[in-house]
């Protein structure tokens, strides 16, 4: 009875809505001594509740049908009647629910990730990055005209630096994704100790713990993409008036070399790591070196505690 207990306890702590599920169950089972199908209780449960009971075993099948494995668990759990203790390695209440708030993704970010994914197609697409790079030459092709290519280049790679750090430190919620942290670690504890106890029992619910919070490595991710989106969406058309700029031809006869730090005197289109030309390596060391600045000046933290 005990295995079935903890069972139906973690079931009514994930969800409360299963004591309800339970009830509909014990009730119609007469108790627990008669047999049931889905078609009679389906009108109450939802098919993810009756999937829980069965995957939890509170519901064993027989035959075409099934019935409750300990319906004195069930009743015990429906009257309130504790059956298990909490011990102190139980992940903290708060650390456990976590996954339970909504998604911080509002319509203007996915607007935003949308906006992104058509602007890829400026790699591809000569019409898009004829669109694009003609646009972003109305703010930079000034700044182009007074200072040297190379130079336009550092300076953009430093504004999106900048853009990029402050976008993660306002949007990513450092708070819930070092919930996450702790909740994974807490379970990891958990199943260590349980090893060295070799308490089977515990090894089984931390086993259903650790595939409930699978939903975390999504929430984690969620939180992660949601800086990068907007980062995309405002560096890529940067990025495509560069290529714009080099590849089609608008830069100026006389600046189409540059005598670039360990390699000398190249051509913007020149190869420099296996097929990645000059431009494109001038403009990510230059943006990941003054990121990197910005936040050590600004001691913005871009990573969970």
């Amino acid at each position: 009875m005990a295995r079935t207990a903890d069972k139906i306890e973690s079931l009514i702590a994930d969800d409360s809505g299963m004591a309800d599920a339970l009830a509909v169950v014990y009730d119609r089972t007469d108790a627990g001594s008669e047999r049931i199908a889905w078609a009679d209780v389906n009108d109450e449960l939802t098919s993810g509740q009756w999937g829980r009971l069965i995957e939890k075993d509170v519901l064993e099948s027989v035959g075409d049908e099934f019935r409750l494995s300990d319906p004195d668990a069930v009743e015990a759990a429906l009257d309130d009647e504790p059956t298990t203790t909490v011990t102190t390695t139980d992940v903290d209440t708060d650390v456990a629910d976590v996954d339970a708030d909504e998604s911080s993704w509002t319509k203007w970010d996915k607007l935003a990730a949308v906006g992104a994914g058509g602007l890829f197609l400026g790699y591809s697409q000569t019409s898009v990055r004829d669109v694009v790079g003609g646009t972003v030459d109305i703010v930079l092709g000034p700044i182009d005209a007074v200072v040297p290519f190379y130079l336009v280049v550092l300076t953009v790679a430093l504004l999106t630096g900048l853009f990029t750090t402050l976008l993660q430190a306002n949007l990513m919620d450092m708070d819930k994704m070092s919930q996450y942290q702790e909740r994974m670690k807490a379970i990891q504890e958990k199943r260590k100790e349980a090893k060295e106890r070799g308490d089977d029992e515990a090894l089984e619910q931390i086993r259903d713990e650790q595939m409930d919070a699978m939903g975390d490595q999504l929430g984690m991710f969620k939180e992660q993409f949601r800086p990068m989106v907007w980062t995309m969406f405002f560096t890529i058309p940067v990025f495509l008036w560069i290529y714009w700029m080099v590849l089609d031809g608008h830069v100026s006869t006389g600046e189409w070399t540059i005598v670039a730090p360990l390699i000398g005197e190249a051509r913007w289109t020149s190869k420099i790591l296996g097929p990645m030309q000059l431009w494109i390596v001038w403009y990510f060391l230059c943006s990941m070196s003054f990121t990197q600045l910005i936040r050590k000046s600004l001691n913005i933290q871009t990573t969970p505690t």
